[in-house]
């Protein structure tokens, strides 16, 4: 159970991290991070890394995919994981 929490807490980190980077590539007309690669970090356990990277950095927030994907991503993970524990 540790292992778990130590990934959720890097893997949210990362993406946090990821579309703040973003924004700043955004901001800089610089290569992006592809959006894949943002919804991505977010299926493999980052949806509340993304989600307050997105109201932090105000990046993405108009793009359904991301300001309704995420939260969807983060209600599937919370059922999953529901249902795993009660086994």
């Amino acid at each position: 159970m540790d292992a778990i929490l130590i990934y959720l807490v890097i893997i949210n980190v990362v993406t946090f991290l990821a579309f703040g980077l973003d924004k700043l590539k955004a901001k800089a007309d610089a290569w992006r991070i592809p959006e894949k690669t943002l919804l991505g970090l977010a299926v493999i356990g980052g949806s509340v890394g993304g989600i307050l990277g997105m109201r932090t950095f105000r990046h993405k927030t108009r793009h359904k995919q991301f300001s309704v994907g995420l939260p969807v991503i983060l209600v599937v993970q919370i059922v999953l994981v529901v249902l795993l524990l009660r086994g």
